[in-house]
């Protein structure tokens, strides 16, 4: 789809501009740094920082990817994200071994753990690097990345809180803590997250409750392109039925098709009037 909208620098509160301007920041981490640094110069970046890792985990994961793009009133690191199918096995897993959480509290997913910890000094580095003006951060990104950008938040929060980050916006983001890590997290910064889940989405459904849980606030995408702040209680499964009926041709395939950055894209477009 054509990007129609770039970044409001001044922004720090919730919108669904700035969730827009966040998701287009995640859908970007999937590409090559050049074209990364092009379009994060076109929407008023000034300086980008890119952080890699290689490492080889008991998962089906080859690297972390992300880029800290940074102006003189913002910055946001936007975490690469991955297929479902590359994903779902490990995120499947609940025999999976727990990371220890950050700042001694809970556990978080051993993949997801590693996965941060691996490029985790570049990012932190880079925000207290380039934060020479009190700029706000913001932490994004879509599937895994989404998992990778909420523990970053929490992480920074929970150990090192004079970097604390602005918000954290994530789409199609699994389970990622327990829920020791998950309310502790809630109770100081579940008001500067948002969590998009777009209908049947698969992903946020794993990996498997009670060992893993969500953080607040859910944003629910519906099969319109509705966005609603919970899953309507008397409606959602009407919802949920009529997005696995959307597609006559390929009903199973619906759990996949919703997890798209290219369908968030378009469902938040759709919102932005």
């Amino acid at each position: 789809m054509t990007v129609t909208a770039g970044f409001d620098h001044g922004a720090r509160a919730y919108s669904v501009p700035h969730a827009y301007a966040l998701a287009q920041a995640s859908d970007l981490a999937y590409k090559d740094q050049s074209t990364i640094e092009d379009q994060a110069r076109n929407w008023g970046f000034d300086q980008v920082r890119h952080h890699e890792s290689r490492f080889t985990p008991p998962f089906p994961l080859e690297d972390t990817q992300a880029y800290t793009a940074a102006s003189d009133r913002m910055i946001v690191t936007a975490f690469r994200g991955t297929e479902p199918a590359q994903i779902k096995d490990w995120l499947s897993d609940s025999t999976t071994p727990p990371w220890p959480g950050y700042g001694g509290t809970g556990y978080v997913h051993y993949g997801f753990g590693e996965a941060l910890d691996s490029v985790w000094p570049d990012v932190r580095n880079a925000v207290a690097e380039l934060r020479d003006n009190g700029q706000t951060v913001w932490f994004t990104g879509h599937s895994l990345g989404g998992a990778l950008a909420m523990l970053a938040g929490a992480r920074m929060y929970l150990e090192d809180p004079r970097l604390l980050a602005d918000g954290v916006y994530t789409y199609g983001q699994p389970r990622a803590c327990d829920l020791t890590l998950a309310d502790a997290y809630n109770q100081g910064f579940g008001q500067r997250t948002y969590r998009f889940v777009n209908n049947n989405d698969i992903v946020p459904q794993v990996p498997p409750e009670p060992a893993y849980t969500h953080v607040k606030e859910l944003r629910y995408i519906d099969s319109k392109g509705r966005i609603h702040d919970s899953v309507p209680l008397l409606t959602g499964l009407a919802d949920r039925a009529r997005g696995l009926t959307a597609d006559a041709f390929a009903p199973a395939s619906d759990g996949v098709r919703d997890h798209s950055i290219k369908r968030y894209l378009e469902a938040l477009e759709k919102n932005l009037g």
